[in-house]
């Protein structure tokens, strides 16, 4: 498993850049994992940090207006490749929680995008948007996650 990600080296360089009106590629990959030693060293620690949750953690951080999650299907799905497999245009927080306790997120594919998301509109009472980069932009593209 992924150890969680507790802060993202940088983040008020990340957001001066963004407010200076300056896109910004980070995170990506989930960044290089480190450690704090007892003399306070930073020091790089062989992990895999995952990179939707270090995503989510960065976009709060620097007080992010919007937050997408770009993934390969253009919407968050329940029975995801089953016969009853349904799209999902909205969910609350609350409906994401229970599908997420329900098994209906894979740990390795959707599940880590929507625990982003979730802490991401927890904390922020923002929407986040999971959907892929095909459909961003367009009219009902994506799911949206709100409180």
């Amino acid at each position: 498993a992924s150890p969680y990600p507790l802060s993202v080296q940088n983040a008020n360089i990340v957001e001066s850049l963004v407010r200076s009106g300056n896109i910004v590629i980070a995170v990506g990959g989930g960044g290089i994992p480190v450690c704090r030693d007892e003399n306070n060293n930073i020091h790089g620690v062989e992990a895999v940090i995952d990179k939707d949750l270090a995503s989510s953690l960065l976009a709060r951080t620097i007080n992010a207006d919007e937050f997408y999650i770009l993934t390969d299907v253009p919407k968050v799905c329940i029975n995801f490749n089953t016969p009853e497999e349904q799209t999902i245009d909205k969910m609350t927080v609350a409906e994401a929680k229970k599908h997420f306790e329900d098994g209906q997120f894979a740990p390795g594919s959707m599940g880590p995008k929507v625990r982003a998301a979730i802490e991401y509109v927890e904390a922020t009472g923002k929407e986040a948007i999971i959907t892929s980069i095909d459909t961003l932009g367009k009219e009902n593209s994506g799911t949206k996650i709100v409180l």
